[in-house]
């Protein structure tokens, strides 16, 4: 089965402009697949550690509830790989938040379509189907 999620960057330090992406991604995708599908809709580097959580409020800066228990960065990266989105969905009332980049921190609204569909066996998965708005820039001014 397919979710249909809609990732909206709703704060990050050189966000100018909407950016919304709608990606269809197996729901038994791991959390770390879902870093690597925001990352590639958004055309950002993969240079940085990230974090997912859940907050009650329409506000991402409200009280987090954390998605996994280890400190170390090592420790939540294996968690990353093993928690699948079917584990967190149905979230309730509460938002799923990715954090990307703890100086600059990127950050992201996650939202899953009710319902899910099946897999089309013409389609590679994850994948966006719509894209709003120019990606931001993760480093404007810094020449490569």
């Amino acid at each position: 089965m397919i979710f249909t999620l809609t990732v909206k960057c709703v704060w990050g330090p050189y966000l100018k402009n909407e950016c919304i992406r709608v990606i269809e991604i197996k729901q038994d995708a791991s959390l770390y697949a879902l870093h690597a599908a925001i990352q590639d809709a958004v055309e950002f580097g993969r240079d940085h550690p990230f974090e997912f959580y859940t907050a009650n409020s329409d506000s991402p800066f409200a009280q987090k509830h954390w998605l996994t228990e280890q400190k170390a960065w090592e420790d939540k990266e294996d968690d990353w790989h093993t928690i699948t989105l079917e584990d967190i969905w149905p979230l309730g009332r509460k938002k799923l938040y990715y954090l990307f980049d703890f100086g600059d921190q990127w950050t992201f609204e996650i939202r899953k379509a009710r319902g899910e569909k099946d897999a089309s066996r013409c389609a590679s998965y994850p994948r966006v189907i719509q894209s709003i708005g120019s990606n931001p820039e993760q480093y404007p001014g810094f020449c490569e």
